[in-house]
C-alpha cells in the first residue's frame, strides 16, 4: 500500500513546476560519476494517459515524465560505490553506507569491468546505491516503480528477439553485456531479459485492483517492511523466451539468498540470484533535500 507520508512528498513534487536543478530542457544526458571516469545515460519518457498491459490485465495509468537509464546499472558504476572509502562499510546508521563483500563471487567468472550488468544485490543495496549518488550529483535517482518501468517498455515497442534480448535459449547461462543487443524505439537497451529489474512496488497479485483502491496517477505501492515481496520486470537470462514479455511480474523471493552462511544474512546481496539488477529513474520534478531524504529513508531505515 501506498505509504501516505511519501504520497505526500511524491504528490507535493508533481504539482511543482518540473524544471530541474541543473538541467535545461527534458532531454537525454550523461552523467559522470565525480572522481572517476565512469559515466551513464538518461533516456527522457514523456508521460501521458494510456493502456498498458501489467500482468494478464489491461490497466489505465496517467503518467508524469521521467528519465530512465538507458542500461541496467553496470558493474563499472556499482563499484565506484562499493570503493568509495568516504563511507564506512555495512554500518546500521541512518546515512550512506557501502556494502559489506559478498560472500561468492557473483559475476560468473566474466569480472566487474567493460560494461556488465551488476547483479545479485538487493533492493536495498540497489537503493543504497541511488542515495549514495544523490549525494555524489545532487539529482534525485531511484529503481523505477513498476508503472513506470511499464510504460518506458510499452512505448519503446520493445521486443523479444534474438537481436534485442538476452534469455535461456540464447544465453548459455549467462548475462551479457549492456548494449550487446539491439536497442528499442526510446533508445533503451536490455529491458527484456539479460538482468530482471528491480522496481520499488509491493507485489500484488491483482494489480488492476490495487489502481481502483488507490488510483491510476503515477502509481507506487510502496513495501510495508523489509519482508515484503517485491516486483522485478524484464525478464533474465534464464526466463524461456516464451515467458518474456513487458508485461511479466517476477515477485522476490527468499529462497534467492538461501545459501548466505552469515547470521544475520546479508542485507545487500542475494547469493543465489545472478540474474537480478536494476535500473535508474529520475522524476521530472524538482524536490527538497528533506522530501527526497524522506523516501530514500522508507526503504533504508
Amino acid at each position: 500500500m501506498i505509504n501516505k507520508n511519501f504520497a505526500f512528498y511524491l504528490l507535493f513534487g508533481l504539482l511543482i513546476s518540473p524544471v530541474l536543478k541543473g538541467q535545461d530542457s527534458f532531454s537525454k544526458y550523461e552523467e559522470k560519476l565525480p572522481e572517476s571516469e565512469v559515466s551513464f545515460t538518461m533516456v527522457p519518457v514523456e508521460g501521458g494517459t494510456d493502456n498498458v498491459k501489467i500482468g494478464n490485465e489491461e490497466v489505465s495509468l496517467s503518467m508524469n515524465s521521467f528519465w530512465i537509464g538507458m542500461h541496467e546499472l553496470t558493474y563499472d558504476e556499482y563499484v565506484a560505490f562499493m570503493q568509495d572509502e568516504n563511507f564506512s562499510q555495512d554500518q546500521t546508521v541512518d546515512a550512506i553506507t557501502r556494502p559489506s563483500p559478498p560472500y561468492i563471487d557473483f559475476t560468473l567468472g566474466m569480472g566487474k569491468e567493460g560494461g556488465f550488468p551488476a547483479n545479485s544485490m538487493s533492493l536495498y543495496g540497489a537503493m543504497m546505491y541511488c542515495k549514495w549518488l544523490y549525494e555524489k550529483t545532487g539529482h534525485f535517482y531511484r529503481p523505477p516503480s513498476e508503472a513506470e518501468w511499464q510504460w518506458a517498455c510499452q512505448k519503446g515497442n520493445t521486443t523479444v528477439t534474438d537481436q534485442t534480448s538476452v534469455y535461456k535459449e540464447n544465453s548459455d547461462n549467462k548475462y551479457g553485456k549492456v548494449g550487446g543487443k539491439e536497442a528499442n524505439d526510446l533508445g533503451l537497451f536490455d529491458m527484456i531479459g539479460n538482468v530482471a529489474e528491480w522496481t520499488i512496488d509491493s507485489y500484488y497479485e491483482d494489480y488492476k485492483s490495487m489502481l481502483e483502491k488507490e488510483g491510476n496517477e503515477n502509481p507506487i505501492f510502496v513495501p510495508e517492511s523489509k519482508r515484503s515481496t517485491i516486483v522485478l520486470k524484464g525478464g533474465h537470462f534464464r526466463t524461456p523466451k516464451e515467458e518474456l514479455s513487458c508485461s511479466l511480474r517476477i515477485p522476490s523471493e527468499k529462497k534467492w539468498n538461501r545459501r548466505d552462511p552469515q547470521i544475520p544474512k546479508s542485507k545487500w546481496w542475494n547469493t543465489d540470484a545472478p540474474f537480478i539488477g536494476f535500473r535508474l529513474v529520475r522524476p521530472n520534478v524538482e524536490m527538497t533535500d528533506d522530501e527526497i531524504h524522506a523516501f530514500y529513508d522508507q526503504f533504508l531505515n
